[in-house]
């Protein structure tokens, strides 16, 4: 898949899981936008892409220690910062980001499954790319 549609889909995925988490937690509000839910997505991914990956090896040592415990707290954070960045989009109380962040890592663990598929072996021993 080209970077610029693999782009759009990942931007169009993250706003599917801000809406999803929208709307099983009410402490989660978008102010009934849907512009606030797009931009919302763009820098939640954003962040899951630039800053994630920085403090994820930042606290290497931390996560080696808690068993990758403190890496849960990363992926919080993103969703937290999210909510600081985009005024529209607001996370209320400690647990219901606790709560956000499971479900927001579970709808993306399923689009990840059946969306964005790596590889697969093609029975001639390559690897190949494949979308579904």
């Amino acid at each position: 898949m080209p970077f610029p549609a693999r782009l759009l889909v990942s931007w169009a995925a993250n706003a599917v899981v801000l809406a999803v988490v929208a709307a099983i937690f009410s402490g989660v509000t978008v102010h009934h936008s849907f512009w606030t839910l797009v931009w919302a997505a763009a820098v939640f991914g954003v962040l899951n892409t630039v800053l994630k990956p920085v403090l994820k090896l930042l606290t290497f040592p931390l996560a080696l220690v808690t068993l990758g415990v403190a890496w849960f707290f990363v992926a919080l954070m993103m969703l937290w910062l999210t909510g600081v960045i985009i005024g529209g989009f607001d996370i209320s109380g400690f647990w219901t980001l606790v709560g956000a962040t499971v479900i927001a890592w579970a709808v993306n663990l399923v689009l990840d499954r059946f969306l964005f598929r790596r590889h697969e072996a093609d029975g001639r021993g390559r690897a190949t790319v494949v979308l579904r």
